[in-house]
């Protein structure tokens, strides 16, 4: 009888372990759903204090178009006017890896917007670089393609 209460013990204690481990992965990946909503709004609204805190100091920031930009070149690009985004819509997106200390996502998006004064339409295919730091989940890489 005492064994068995043992190892009921030892299965309940796996159990909660599981149980864990799981809630914390759902909770991290919810964050990082949040910082990625939270990205494109700012995007869609200039929000540079929303910007400044979702791009990571060393961000790389690629175009379909082959433009590459940094951190500060996003911030100093929205502030001027140069790229106004009107809509932001991702019609499919999802975490392809998810750890402690980084995550890719990937997800096809329709963008609208004004570029030096030009107006565009497009659909692309976008990769996402997220690390996750002491402010919380970062965008590290981005990278687009047209579709």
């Amino acid at each position: 009888m005492q064994l068995q209460i043992i190892k009921m013990k030892a299965h309940l204690t796996i159990a909660f372990l599981f149980i864990g481990l799981v809630a914390f992965t759902q909770v991290d990946s919810l964050g990082l759903k949040e910082m990625m909503q939270k990205l494109d709004k700012a995007l869609l609204e200039k929000d540079d204090a929303m910007l400044r805190a979702v791009l990571h100091k060393d961000a790389s920031y690629g175009h379909s178009n082959g433009w590459i930009q940094r951190k500060g070149d996003v911030l100093n690009d929205f502030k001027s006017g140069k790229l106004v985004y009107s809509k932001i819509e991702n019609i499919s997106a999802y975490i392809v890896a998810i750890n402690k200390k980084w995550a890719t996502v990937r997800s096809n998006t329709n963008a609208e917007g004004v570029v030096n004064g030009n107006a565009f339409k497009l659909t692309m295919h976008v990769m996402q670089v997220w690390i996750k730091t002491k402010k919380g989940w970062q965008l590290m890489a981005r990278q687009s393609a047209k579709l």
